[in-house]
């Protein structure tokens, strides 16, 4: 059940360690998706959003085209700006 063949868990990390006899920290790494992997896709969902708002489009057009959130979208051209602006 890891990161690289999503599909919905049907028991909890509890559940798991429980009848495992092992850590629900264990367990979670063991699902985790790779770092990398999850750093790499966080960027190109950056670069999305900002080549969005680059073309001038707006927040709820950027969340919807891309279905985030919109908070998701405020989020991330915040921070965009504010690495610019230092």
């Amino acid at each position: 059940m890891s990161a690289q063949i999503p599909q919905r868990r049907t028991r909890t990390a509890r559940e798991i360690a429980e009848s495992l006899h092992i850590s629900q920290r264990t367990v979670r790494a063991a699902m985790a998706e790779p770092r990398d992997e999850f750093l790499a896709r966080a960027a190109q969902r950056r670069e999305a959003v900002m080549a969005l708002r680059r073309e001038g489009k707006k927040y709820r057009e950027i969340s919807d085209e891309l279905g985030l959130p919109m908070g998701t979208v405020k989020t991330i051209i915040h921070h965009a700006k504010a690495k610019q602006a230092s």
